[in-house]
């Protein structure tokens, strides 16, 4: 962990994150509950960004208004000796989902 302060690397000591250079503290069990929720956020957020328009469509029923067509990109979500994850955006609901 980095310190919010001076932007130098802290050292755990007694249930504290301690930043050697200007003395901050922060408690190790905060920084555990704040981490945890800043993953589960990022994992649940997903964004196709650009300009929709140029991405390719496909013909996929969407779960939320059962229009059968989706936008779709492929990203690298997990470690790359692991398969791709399919995101798709619904062309009229926008809403977006994703396959494994």
């Amino acid at each position: 962990m980095f310190c919010p302060e001076c932007k130098s690397l802290m050292f755990p000591d007694e249930g504290y994150f301690v930043c050697r250079k200007c003395d901050y503290k922060k408690k190790i069990e905060d920084y555990k509950a704040s981490t945890i929720q800043e993953a589960a956020d990022e994992r649940e957020t997903l964004v196709i960004e650009g300009d929709l328009d140029t991405l390719p469509k496909t013909k996929i029923e969407c779960s939320k208004c059962k229009h059968n067509e989706a936008y779709w990109i492929i990203r690298q979500t997990r470690a790359a000796d692991e398969p791709e994850t399919r995101i798709y955006r619904c062309t009229k609901c926008g809403h977006t989902w994703r396959e494994f």
